[in-house]
């Protein structure tokens, strides 16, 4: 009898915790859109990648972006392009470029010193830590910029794909 009236309000208590998660960043804004850039040499992975801390690379397909690199029919570049890092600990990182707030193609961040920034809505992100919101309507709503996986591929060069 006692572990049936304990039961409910813990129930409720649990229920509640979950609706009032205010500090889970919601990452799945942007729609989906396939990814796959594959590094196939570990001289396109130094020319393209992303091959010590703090850099970055922008990949659009349809801009044939970063000028040089070897897009073939596979290639994907996901919704609004993909933004590649690498992190203070050299580790490397992808984004989708496009904006969480503004949801479209066409509104994309780049990095501006050691964060990226929507000029359309001024929101900041983390981009070589974890891609979390830092300021703007992206931080009040806890939006944070799309992260693709990067892995590595045939003889440990990487590739970016969809999670």
């Amino acid at each position: 009898m006692r572990l049936r009236q304990l039961f409910f309000p813990l129930l409720a208590l649990g229920l509640a915790a979950n609706t009032v998660s205010c500090h889970k960043v919601d990452d799945d804004r942007t729609p989906y859109a396939p990814v796959y850039i594959p590094f196939t040499t570990a001289g396109d992975w130094d020319v393209y990648g992303v091959s010590g801390a703090m850099l970055s690379n922008s990949f659009i397909k349809s801009q044939r972006l970063p000028k040089g690199y070897p897009y073939t029919d596979l290639s994907q570049t996901g919704f609004g392009g993909v933004l590649l890092v690498s992190t203070y600990q050299s580790e490397p990182r992808a984004y989708d470029l496009s904006c969480p707030v503004e949801c479209r193609r066409d509104i994309l961040v780049s990095i501006d010193g050691d964060v990226a920034v929507c000029h359309t809505c001024g929101s900041t992100y983390d981009v070589f830590n974890v891609g979390a919101p830092l300021s703007g309507p992206a931080a009040q709503h806890h939006y944070g910029l799309t992260r693709y996986n990067v892995g590595n591929g045939a003889n440990g060069v990487f590739r970016v794909i969809t999670n």
